[in-house]
């Protein structure tokens, strides 16, 4: 249960609330001291520490067959609660749409919701193609907008016009393999 893979989740479970405090908890007597270009400096070096756990596992469960249960349930969820932490950090600090984490949020929702209906009825619904690429792009539009350059809300956009297709696409998957019309 507990291989590599699950190991490099779980670690990106615990770094989201991590990021997510170096981000919003700044006036606390233990952060008030540094500069805040420093607290988005080590939130940044936090994100893409726990992204590149996101390729690791997932590529070492694959090559070295260790995909179990329980990495299909913690895989997604580490990397909703990292990005989630991301941008409603970026939010709070006024550096990303309110429009657009919403828009992100709820698709997200939707998701799991879909999911989860899907294991209920029998089916597995793996991520897509689109959902990995939609996922790229948010931690890279997270990147961006932790270190404030330029293009990150044009960045965030595009994932969130990624995020909507791709959530169109489960929706579509959903219907076509199961008995809900």
């Amino acid at each position: 249960m507990l291989n590599i893979p699950n190991t490099l989740a779980f670690i990106r479970l615990l770094l989201a609330p991590v990021m997510f405090f170096l981000l919003v908890d700044r006036d606390i007597s233990i952060l008030s001291s540094i500069h805040y270009t420093w607290l988005d400096y080590m939130a940044a070096f936090i994100f893409v520490i726990a992204s590149a756990t996101d390729f690791f596992d997932g590529y070492i469960a694959r090559t070295f067959n260790q995909i179990t249960t329980l990495g299909k349930i913690l895989d997604p969820l580490a990397d909703k609660m990292l990005t989630l932490a991301g941008f409603l950090g970026l939010m709070m600090l006024g550096r990303a749409s309110e429009w657009a984490i919403f828009l992100i949020i709820t698709r997200e929702l939707f998701i799991t919701g879909l999911r989860v209906s899907a294991v209920s009825q029998g089916l597995d619904i793996a991520a897509s193609w689109m959902g990995k690429v939609k996922t790229v792009m948010q931690m890279i539009a997270i990147g961006f907008l932790l270190m404030e350059w330029p293009g990150g809300e044009i960045l965030l956009w595009t994932a969130v016009a990624l995020t909507l297709y791709s959530g169109y696409e489960y929706v579509r998957d959903f219907f076509k393999h199961t008995s809900v019309k």
